[in-house]
């Protein structure tokens, strides 16, 4: 148990809603999609100091490849102690004994932190086009462009055919005499 990580592996994921989905957090458990890309077995996995949460979708290839990329790194970090230590042969994917006596515990809370890379974007000038549009203007415009979107279209639409309705009537009547 000594060099085992305290708490289990979680998953890259975003928040669900408006208002929190631009932030980054450690979601319950790494799909089975996502175990089976990086070759680790869904069974084996709990056993290996990874969380695993059969009803959570990758919906995204973006955080898919993250998450993958997320157990590969772990996986090449992991120390597999072997269950029998007095055992004579070595099981597959079971450490060397010179890896085992190197190994030392991690101690903090999260086995591989989630680290939110910052964004820096440079200053630049304010263009004459841009000073001066107006923002509350350009949202106006757009607002009420939506709210009488129908209205107008149907009076277009009404227009063009009372314009072709005059064209045919004018070629339509024989000429009085």
């Amino acid at each position: 148990m000594a060099p085992r990580p305290i708490n289990l592996l979680r998953p890259v994921v975003r928040g669900q809603t408006n208002k929190y989905n631009a932030k980054i957090r450690a979601g319950r458990g790494f799909t089975l999609e996502e175990l089976r890309a990086a070759r680790i077995n869904p069974k084996e996995a709990r056993g290996i100091g990874l969380s695993v949460d059969h009803r959570r979708k990758n919906r995204s290839e973006e955080s898919f490849q993250v998450n993958v990329n997320r157990l590969k790194l772990y996986k090449s970090k992991l120390i597999v102690f072997p269950r029998k230590p007095t055992s004579k042969r070595a099981k597959k994917g079971d450490a060397t004994k010179a890896d085992r006596s190197a190994a030392k515990q991690v101690l903090s809370k999260d086995v591989l932190p989630i680290t939110v890379p910052a964004v820096k974007s440079k200053a630049r000038k304010i263009t004459a086009q841009e000073r001066s549009t107006s923002a509350y203007s350009v949202a106006r415009k757009a607002r009420t462009d939506a709210l009488l979107w129908g209205q107008r279209e149907k009076r277009a639409k009404d227009k063009a055919e009372a314009a072709a309705g005059k064209t045919k009537k004018s070629d339509d009547q024989p000429a009085e005499e």
